[in-house]
């Protein structure tokens, strides 16, 4: 098997190869042969009676930080009317499989963590640059034996903060600016440029957009009473560039389908999270303090980062699935990716899989019999103050649901992976129901809205409800919307959620 691995990754670029971004009809010959190879000749043992043979499997450490959610069912949605808020009863019943899930929101800190490793890797690829001295430890460009392969950033070697000669200083302050008001150094965030590669699973596995097969001409279609068709399907896939004033271009480019690669999605965002969306999300108010300390002031480190698009929210997805693989420390493995929760997986898991409560809480009310406050949210007019904080709170500062998850109510409202429509529930399946809509640049601005859930520190608490959607548009930053993170489980799930008392 890795000598057949090594045979096709030689012709393949290094950074993107793995079995995870090849269309199913290259993974899928590929283990039936190493398989047919390991386990031959095994049914002789019997008489020559079919007894079956093992199979491929795989094993991924417990994903730091997140809660194992069992597979389960739901009746989704709002279960009775509400008149006073124009709510009409929509359950409907799905089921979802086992995923992990991140028990708090995705934090300052953790999200200053993808900043630095985008800022790291721009200073290394400038460090290895003629310009700024060329230093060639920084880029890997030969193997061991001195042949050219992809280059690729050499992390091992360390960046000279403190130690750097004239060359490398000019690297290392390139993606600094100087505050006007202050005269102190700080990032350039216009430079912050996060470049990444999804491979489309679900278009490359579709019939209709399987490569034509002489042998088989038949083979995207089942129906043989219709007449084959010489034409090429046609697809759609996004890429992006970066012009030499530094402008990020993106485009969707439709043409005839070609291969595999066709499936291979580029994306270029930047990574900075606007900080001043707390003065633009309120007039009149202000708010200027949050712009300069929430995400930069170590103060703020544990609370729900926000002011990042559902685009970033992937960006950062995707980087954290690159991370923790390339700490395995083997190219090419296939981790399951980190990624932004379905809409039915993010309402299972902040209902506790129960279908009779509206909130992450059996109660109606935000708050027990004593009083205290089950989220962080807006508790009376103009009175924010009263369950402890102004805006955000630190994650974690309220009890969790029963599935162990904090903040699913309240604090800041998450982005789905799932596209928003008014006909959803009559577009979706029953089972792990996911609407997708990539929008091009040239879609109507209505087609780019994602969902999102929980309600935030700024809503009162009818908004807080786990069974009511909203949405915002995908390019759109708030100081109210953060995100959290879901990867689905490899193995067999237990069956039954266990709730924690």
């Amino acid at each position: 098997m890795k000598m057949m691995i090594k045979a096709i990754s030689k012709y393949l670029p290094k950074k993107t190869f793995s079995l995870s971004r090849l269309a199913p009809m290259i993974a899928a010959p590929l283990l039936a042969v190493s398989l047919a190879s390991c386990f031959a000749g095994k049914g002789s043992s019997a008489g020559g009676e079919v007894t079956g043979v093992g199979g491929y499997s795989w094993a991924e450490p417990n994903p730091y930080g997140m809660v194992l959610i069992d597979r389960g069912s739901l009746a989704m949605g709002p279960a009775k009317d509400d008149s006073i808020w124009g709510i009409k009863a929509d359950p409907r019943g799905v089921s979802v499989d086992a995923f992990w899930m991140d028990e708090t929101e995705i934090t300052n800190s953790k999200y200053k963590q993808f900043v630095f490793w985008v800022r790291d890797s721009i200073i290394r690829e400038r460090l290895a640059d003629p310009a700024y001295g060329g230093n060639e430890a920084f880029k890997i460009e030969e193997d061991k034996e001195g042949n050219p392969i992809t280059p690729y950033l050499n992390w091992n070697k360390a960046i000279p903060w403190r130690n750097a000669n004239e060359d490398e200083q000019r690297a290392i302050e390139s993606v600094y600016r100087v505050n006007p008001i202050t005269g102190r150094r700080e990032l350039d965030p216009t430079q912050l440029n996060y470049r990444y590669e999804i491979y489309n699973h679900t278009e490359a596995a579709k019939r209709k957009n399987r490569l034509k097969n002489p042998l088989d001409p038949d083979a995207n279609r089942y129906n043989t009473d219709l007449p084959v068709s010489d034409e090429l399907p046609i697809i759609s896939k996004d890429t992006a560039y970066l012009t030499d004033e530094g402008v990020i271009v993106r485009e969707t480019v439709t043409r005839p389908l070609t291969g595999d690669f066709d499936f291979l999605n580029t994306y270029i965002v930047n990574v900075y999270p606007d900080t001043t969306c707390w003065i633009n999300d309120f007039d009149n108010a202000y708010n200027e303090p949050y712009t300069r300390m929430y995400f930069s002031h170590a103060g703020y480190n544990n609370y729900p980062v926000v002011g990042v698009s559902w685009e970033q929210a992937n960006a950062f997805s995707n980087w954290r699935t690159d991370f923790l693989r390339r700490s395995l420390g083997k190219d090419g493995v296939y981790v399951e990716p980190y990624r932004l929760p379905t809409e039915a997986e993010w309402e299972y898991a902040a209902r506790a899989g129960n279908s009779e409560s509206s909130y992450p809480w059996e109660e109606t009310l935000p708050y027990d019999e004593r009083g205290c406050f089950y989220a962080n949210f807006k508790p009376m007019d103009g009175d924010y103050v009263r369950d402890g904080h102004v805006i955000t709170s630190s994650v974690g500062t309220f009890a969790p649901n029963d599935f162990g998850l904090y903040d699913m109510a309240g604090n800041v409202s998450e982005w789905t992976s799932t596209a928003y429509t008014e006909s959803i529930n009559k577009l979706t399946s029953d089972i792990n129901p996911e609407y997708r809509y990539d929008a091009a640049k040239e879609d109507p601005y209505k087609m780019k809205r994602k969902i999102v859930r929980g309600g935030s520190w700024k809503d009162v608490a009818h908004n807080l409800r786990s069974d009511l959607r909203t949405w915002e548009y995908q390019n759109e930053q708030r100081s109210y919307i953060g995100f959290r993170n879901v990867r689905s489980q490899i193995g067999f799930a237990k069956g039954t959620q266990k709730k924690k008392k």
